[in-house]
C-alpha cells in the first residue's frame, strides 16, 4: 500500500507546463496573505490550477522572498565541496548551511559545475581524492 497520488488528475483538468506571471501572482498573494498551510488544499483556495505539489516546489525553488539569486560565490563553491565531501549528495542538509540557496539550486550547481571542476583538478568527486590514470581513462 503506497502513499496517495498528490492530485487527481483523473480528469486531465490540471495545468502542467511552465507557470505564467500570473500564476506566480496569485501563489505569492495568497502565501503572503494566509500562510501555505496544506500544500494540497493550497491550489483550490489560491484559485490556481495546479496540483500542491507544483505549488509547493514553484514557492520553495523559485518565489520565496528569501532565496538568494545569481552567481556562487567562490566561498560557496568551496563550502558545497567541502559539505558534499563530509555529507555526499545530502542536498538540503548542505543548503542548510547557504542561507537562500534551494537544495534543487545546489543540486544542479554541483552537477553543472563542481563536478567538472574537480574532475580538471584530477579528483574523484564521489570520493574526493586524487583520481589514478587508470580513473582517467574510464571517464
Amino acid at each position: 500500500m503506497g502513499r496517495a497520488p498528490c492530485c487527481d488528475d483523473s480528469g486531465g483538468s490540471l495545468k502542467k507546463g511552465p507557470w505564467t506571471p500570473e500564476e506566480d501572482q496569485k501563489l505569492v498573494d495568497y502565501i503572503k496573505r494566509h500562510g501555505h498551510g496544506s500544500w494540497r488544499a493550497l491550489p483550490r483556495l489560491a484559485g490556481l490550477n495546479r496540483c500542491g505539489k507544483s505549488c509547493r516546489l514553484r514557492w520553495t525553488n523559485y518565489l520565496r522572498p528569501d532565496i538568494k539569486r545569481g552567481n556562487f560565490s567562490e566561498e560557496e563553491e568551496e563550502l558545497i565541496i567541502n559539505l558534499h565531501q563530509v555529507l555526499g549528495n545530502k542536498w538540503s542538509a548542505i543548503a542548510a548551511h547557504l542561507p537562500g540557496r534551494t537544495d534543487n539550486e545546489i543540486k544542479n550547481f554541483w552537477n553543472t559545475h563542481l563536478k567538472k571542476k574537480l574532475l580538471q583538478m584530477g579528483i574523484d568527486p564521489a570520493t574526493h581524492r586524487p583520481r589514478t590514470d587508470h580513473d582517467h581513462l574510464e571517464q
